[in-house]
């Protein structure tokens, strides 16, 4: 049985051969890059670099060879812009504070504070405020709120969204069609969409990471008390994006076809390692 067909099989309610199973095609089941360093290890494998692909939660691509050695039966298919707003290409070395060696998109552009915190900047923009922050000896970035001061006459819903988001243009659907076909066509991996537009609230947007100067209702806290004090805009907001999103979703279909099995829709998340952000 193919890894194709025993996805196929489970999301059917159907028993396959044994458990599918899926470690890095999308930013939700993913490996952070020191701890990947570490499985390369443990497995013998020692060809092939640590990739960091989401330089948000320092997650690696995971290889072939690793893939085949644990029994992987995923493969994901998304767009190569991160969350900081560039595209992972033009790789380049990196050192995290563990010592483990990387490789980092070229587009990258950081700074290391007095303080021994990495900062790095939306887009590789050094010209705008930095958007995202790794704590000397951490493991991944956390998201820098820079929430300019806040102008009820002046929020726009709509601004927020179109700022936010974007549709896709013909080079992202080109990517995904070309992507999805190759891989359908060459391997025997169940095919994972990540789609991520429908993150409504999603904790690690709000802020704009990729934004260089990001507009409206962007810290997490004025973006939940707002749920109550300024429903209104949320719910426009929410509303423009549902609509710009139907928009991309069905490019988004047009371009893979039925070559995916699986599509990641959202990483919305209303927890912390503490308890609910909303109580």
């Amino acid at each position: 049985m193919t890894s194709r067909e025993r996805v196929r099989l489970a999301i059917q309610h159907r028993e396959p051969d044994r458990v599918p199973i899926d470690l890095g095609s999308t930013l939700v089941t993913g490996i952070q890059a020191s701890i990947y360093a570490k499985l390369k290890k443990a497995l013998g494998i020692t060809s092939g670099a640590v990739k960091v692909y989401d330089p948000f939660q320092m997650l690696a691509e995971v290889e072939d060879e690793v893939k085949k050695v644990l029994h992987i039966d995923t493969c994901g298919i998304q767009l190569p812009t991160n969350i900081f707003g560039y595209k992972n290409e033009k790789w380049k070395p990196f050192r995290m504070f563990d010592g483990t060696e990387v490789l980092i998109s070229g587009h990258f552009e950081y700074d290391v504070l007095p303080n021994g915190d990495i900062v790095q900047y939306p887009k590789g923009d050094r010209s705008a405020p930095p958007s995202g922050k790794m704590p000397k000896d951490g493991y991944y970035f956390d998201v820098i709120v820079r929430q300019e001061p806040i102008d009820e006459s002046k929020l726009n819903p709509k601004e927020w969204v179109e700022q936010t988001y974007s549709l896709y243009v013909d080079e992202d659907l080109r990517y995904l069609e070309e992507t999805s076909k190759w891989y359908y066509e060459n391997t025997e991996y169940s095919l994972v969409g990540s789609y991520w537009g429908a993150g409504f609230g999603d904790i690690a947007i709000v802020p704009g990471p990729h934004l260089p100067y990001p507009k409206g209702i962007r810290d997490p806290e004025e973006c939940y008390v707002p749920a109550v004090t300024r429903k209104s805009y949320i719910q426009d907001i929410y509303q423009y994006q549902f609509e710009l999103q139907m928009k991309n979703l069905k490019m988004y279909r047009e371009a893979v076809g039925d070559r995916i099995d699986v599509i990641v829709m959202s990483g919305t998340d209303f927890g912390s390692p503490n308890g609910p952000f909303i109580s």
